[in-house]
């Protein structure tokens, strides 16, 4: 079997920690696991090995690609969900961290600030990995990538347009996987949405040492012009109070993805969302806010959701193989 485990023991907390070579290779290793995946090749690498996750935030997506992609490579998985796990509460992260890192090979987490998974990871003594925080999504950017190296066959020069709020986790992690891959990355949203002055310095660094370009813009038409991928998520996080939702709904709506908008990109362009996504009136809080505010789409359009242009279910498929791929490298 392939060699994969090149980052043997080493977390991955954001993609910051890593450089553009290995980045390349996690892109890379998840492709060549996807192969064999679809080819019905086994790829058993941590045959024996057990992983704990940990949920403080509940997720569709990230559970099931983390739980699949566990057994794939062979390993046992316990699911610790809001009230399966004591962290925090009865006990404290560190303690915590060396529990479970007596127990399994590796603990995935899944929750609030960065900080927590940064302790978690400087107290464990296997590999930690971060399922999402109020910062950074690492695995969503690595999932995102190959996606796009899919469709394109290349991530250098694609210009990459991140619409809505991008102060916090998929804007932040968007940037730095663009910066670090060579991408020209607009953040196109109004000014008091722009992500933090200083990321924002430390990824333009990054992109000139790549080829690439960071871009903060809020002219629609000027941001979107000549894209090749326009990317946007839910105006409101999960955790936030909903008192927000009206405020972000009129800050935000002229920076919806629309049929217009599309338009105004590359002929080729295609349409990405880390899902889930308010395209329409068929969820509870979707219909419960769409009909307070009098809005039948939020953030995208049903018309460019459901089109040709669309290659969010992909995305959200490339979850599961790029998870696969970091824990493989790492253990």
């Amino acid at each position: 079997m392939k060699k994969v485990n090149f980052l043997q023991g080493k977390d991955f907390l954001k993609l910051l920690d890593f450089s553009t070579e290995e980045i390349e290779k996690l892109i890379e290793l998840a492709s060549y696991l996807k192969q064999r995946k679809r080819q019905g090749k086994p790829h058993e690498y941590c045959k024996g090995k057990n992983i704990a996750l940990i949920f403080e935030k509940t997720s569709t997506r990230t559970r099931c690609s983390f739980e699949v992609a566990a057994r794939d490579l062979g390993m046992g998985v316990t699911y610790l969900d809001p009230q399966g796990s004591q962290i925090g509460k009865k006990e404290s992260i560190a303690d915590t961290a060396r529990v479970l890192a007596s127990i399994y090979d590796g603990i995935e987490y899944r929750g609030y600030g960065q900080e927590i998974v940064e302790e978690l990871a400087k107290y464990s003594k296997v590999p930690v990995w971060n399922g999402l925080t109020n910062e950074f999504h690492p695995t969503q950017i690595l999932a995102d990538m190959l996606t796009i190296k899919e469709r394109f066959g290349r991530l250098k020069g694609i210009k990459f347009v991140y619409m809505g709020d991008a102060r916090y986790n998929m804007g932040n992690s968007l940037m730095v996987g663009c910066a670090k891959l060579g991408l020209d990355f607009v953040a196109c949203a109004p000014e008091k949405y722009f992500p933090a002055t200083e990321l924002v310095e430390e990824c333009k660094k990054l992109a000139e040492a790549s080829g690439g370009s960071v871009t903060l813009e809020s002219d629609v038409k000027k941001a979107v012009e000549g894209a090749n991928v326009i990317y946007t998520d839910v105006w409101v996080s999960m955790g936030e109070p909903e008192e927000v939702w009206k405020e972000r709904i009129q800050e935000l709506s002229p920076y919806q993805v629309n049929k217009a908008v599309m338009d105004t990109a590359a002929p080729n362009a295609v349409f990405m969302h880390c899902l889930p996504a308010f395209h329409d009136l068929k969820t509870k809080i979707g219909k419960e806010m769409g009909e307070k505010f009098g809005v039948s789409e939020m953030e995208v359009t049903d018309e460019v959701f459901e089109s040709e242009k669309s290659i969010v279910f992909e995305e959200a498929e490339n979850r599961m193989h790029t998870i696969k791929a970091v824990m493989a490298a790492t253990l």
